[in-house]
């Protein structure tokens, strides 16, 4: 059977099949949690600093930074084969400099849920781990048919990651096409160019996918409620309970890592946000 096309990365790259001796790293924190889900715990050789899941199987594993600061000194002398990043998350120029002395650099960009699964075949194909991936798969699949079963009330909201400056994430982002899985339609109603007709494929362009922007009465009166990411940055109930008084619209304070993480944290993020929405505003 021909396996080219499960190991063909976001670039359109085809990788070889890796061999038992692959020494991994993982630039992507909800991609670390991935390997080790897939049964690849042993082969990571570095990770990022906000690589903190799971806990606590993930502490044996050499940092090397962070995801925009990598240190490529620290990097090259841990000799890994294959070096897994993200065109959101790392920084062209940095993955560049890798591509010099590392063979193989995987890219991602999942840009919506179901984009989770050509991910677990990807990684599943490279590193021999197919039958884990298709388990992923499957539970995948069931959460997205369960939650495309309900017919969810439309809502507009503002779903916020920053602040000072603050920003949001705009509708080509995984998190919008995360919340619109119930119905969410997330403001702005713009799709920035990065993303023309699904295409997210241009890096790092912030300032189109994560926008910031500025509250205001008219912004407020389009909204059914506002939600405070708990990442990047750390939102808490205190800043629910002002933004409530301040805004006089719902307010919810949101588990970041299961609305923005995919890999194999998806699962569970669709049983989180179905819950979410149950509840309601």
């Amino acid at each position: 059977m021909n396996h080219a096309p499960a190991r063909t990365d976001a670039l359109g790259h085809v990788h070889a099949v890796a061999g038992g001796d692959a020494r991994i790293a993982s630039l992507v924190p909800s991609i670390t949690e991935l390997l080790f889900t897939l049964g690849l715990g042993d082969r990571l050789v570095a990770r990022t600093g906000f690589c903190i899941h799971p806990e606590p199987d993930v502490r044996a594993v050499p940092k090397v930074g962070g995801t925009k600061d990598v240190r490529i000194d620290k990097l090259r002398a841990l000799a890994p084969t294959h070096v897994i990043v993200n065109i959101d998350e790392n920084r062209r120029e940095t993955v560049d400099e890798i591509r010099t002395f590392v063979p193989h650099v995987i890219v991602t960009h999942p840009c919506a849920p179901e984009d989770n699964v050509p991910l677990y075949r990807l990684l599943g194909a490279i590193f021999g781990r197919e039958p884990q991936a298709d388990a992923l798969v499957t539970s995948l699949e069931t959460e997205l048919d369960a939650i495309g079963r309900t017919a969810w009330p439309a809502r507009r909201v503002l779903y916020a990651i920053w602040q000072d400056p603050w920003m949001t994430v705009s509708r080509g982002t995984y998190i919008s096409r995360m919340l619109a899985r119930v119905n969410w339609e997330t403001w702005p109603a713009e799709t920035p160019e990065a993303c023309v007709d699904g295409d997210c494929s241009r890096p790092n362009a912030t300032g189109e996918r994560y926008p910031t922007f500025r509250w205001s009465d008219a912004l407020v009166r389009e909204l059914d409620a506002v939600l405070l990411s708990t990442e990047p940055y750390r939102f808490t109930e205190t800043h629910v309970d002002a933004m409530e008084r301040q805004l006089g619209v719902p307010v919810l304070l949101v588990d970041g890592e299961m609305l923005s993480w995919y890999g194999s944290r998806a699962v569970a993020g669709l049983r989180y946000l179905a819950g979410l929405a149950r509840e309601g505003f």
